[in-house]
């Protein structure tokens, strides 16, 4: 059992014919049943071709439609990525996992606004993300697959670096999980912190979660809230940034202080007062895992 992806998933790649969309969808396609997974590819000017013998579609509703893809990921460049996402979106796809990097705030505001608005069942994870992956089934995004390993450890991160940190180290320490979700450093972002906890929550093969975050916004806040409210599982979390200077971003363009508001050390705090315990040092975030176990 996993959340969001399973060995069943049906995967289109927005941007196949660039060179970053080869190159990952290749590698996810090497990874576990990533044959039987990758099944289409997007690129107006190029249907009716293949990449490496999955086909090229001019949309995503026609490869929905001759493939039964029922996730994209999106590799498409700034510029045209959130007309991706939303071309995705009124596919009806189940879920979009956009790592693209870089997308104007506006355009994702927009997107956002409009899922919103006409109440769009399609789950959005990115962009700015790492991925998902469920160890040793499938794998979709820029992961490095062989850290990975299947077990009941949920992983949750607006950090694709330090999502695989985490990973590494709980692997390291025998245990596997169930399924790793980078949400995106991103200010205008899908998924939430929260959105995913109450998802690893109703899952029956998560036991406990890893929950890391960073600098700015509100995002762990109302994440603990909810945590101490509703969770029946242990939780474990880190925040980056706890030495960052107000006001200056730090990697993400979501990573930044304003208004005094989004410091680590507010995070860490609100977190300690709700339940989950907390590292600051991350070389230590497995090793806090296995303590709540």
């Amino acid at each position: 059992m996993s959340i969001l992806i399973n060995r069943n998933s049906r995967v289109v790649t927005q941007g196949i014919t660039g060179k970053t969309g080869q190159f990952h969808t290749r590698t996810s396609r090497e990874y576990a049943n990533g044959r039987n997974c990758f099944v289409a590819g997007v690129n107006p000017k190029k249907a009716g071709e293949d990449f490496e013998g999955i086909p090229i579609f001019a949309t995503v509703k026609d490869a929905k439609a001759k493939t039964g893809a029922n996730v994209s990921v999106i590799y498409v460049p700034p510029p045209g990525a959130a007309a991706a996402i939303w071309e995705a979106v009124e596919a009806d796809l189940d879920l979009v996992i956009c790592i693209t990097e870089g997308i104007p705030v506006r355009d994702m505001i927009e997107v956002r606004e409009r899922m919103k608005k006409q109440d769009r069942r399609t789950l959005l994870v990115g962009p700015n993300c790492p991925g998902v992956i469920t160890p040793e089934e499938i794998k979709i995004g820029i992961m490095p697959g062989h850290i990975h390993r299947q077990g009941r450890i949920g992983v949750v991160s607006r950090s694709g670096t330090l999502t695989y940190e985490a990973v590494a180290q709980l692997t390291d320490l025998g245990l596997g999980q169930s399924t790793a979700v980078g949400t995106g450093g991103d200010p205008v972002n899908g998924l939430k912190h929260v959105d995913v906890l109450r998802l690893f929550n109703d899952d029956p093969d998560t036991d406990a979660v890893v929950m890391i975050g960073e600098i700015g916004g509100s995002d762990e806040e109302s994440a603990a809230y909810w945590v101490r409210d509703n969770m029946k599982k242990p939780v474990v979390g880190f925040i980056a940034g706890v030495t960052a200077p107000p006001g200056k971003r730090m990697g993400h363009a979501g990573a930044i202080i304003s208004g005094g508001k989004g410091t680590a050390q507010e995070k860490l705090a609100v977190m300690e007062a709700c339940g989950i315990k907390v590292t600051r040092n991350p070389a230590e975030m497995g090793k806090l895992l296995k303590t709540v176990l």
